[in-house]
């Protein structure tokens, strides 16, 4: 540093303290992920509420998509997925069970477990709902061009792998996602 206080050129590399401070590339897109996702999820959440109200609660919606994505799930699973107490995902299965969207048989092993699936009509349900969350996001990204597009999708599925990955370094259960 020169007497003024301010750096020059000739300063000595800086030290990992400083760069944490500066920011790396891995330290400022972590940033705007945690910005980024929580105004795209209150977004989503809105728009869910108002359109498919009728249909499903994001709750229920949430359970719907993470029992597809995860077969032979459980209530606890469900739960830690939920971030929620066991009760209350039982209730949540309890109204999907009763409205004909899901089923819960016994574990095949373990007396005390559920094991979670579709029916047919939640399949249907989902799929309704999904379809209807995409075309308000297609609708939100039809102003960018193609290029950035493209840009968005490489960089969602990028985040994807990752987090996938670090996912995996867990007990295995995809807790991700709506």
């Amino acid at each position: 540093m020169s007497s003024n206080g301010n750096r020059t050129a000739h300063a000595r590399p800086s030290s990992p303290r400083r760069n944490a401070e500066a920011g790396s590339a891995e330290e400022q897109c972590a940033r705007q992920v945690i910005d980024i996702v929580p105004l795209v999820m209150r977004f989503l959440r809105r728009e869910f509420r108002r359109h498919s109200a009728p249909l499903l609660s994001v709750s229920q919606a949430r359970t719907l998509a993470f029992v597809e994505r995860t077969p032979g799930s459980g209530l606890s699973d469900l739960a830690l997925h939920l971030n929620v107490a066991r009760p209350t995902a039982s209730l949540i299965v309890n109204r999907l069970v009763h409205q004909g969207l899901l089923r819960r048989a016994e574990h095949p092993c373990e007396r005390r477990r559920c094991v979670l699936s579709l029916t047919p009509s939640g399949a249907r349900r989902l799929t309704t709902v999904r379809a209807a969350a995409c075309a308000v996001v297609a609708g939100v990204l039809s102003g960018g061009s193609a290029g950035d597009i493209r840009a968005i999708s490489r960089g969602l599925e990028r985040l994807k792998v990752a987090f996938q990955h670090a996912s995996n370094g867990s007990n295995g259960v995809d807790r991700g996602g709506a």
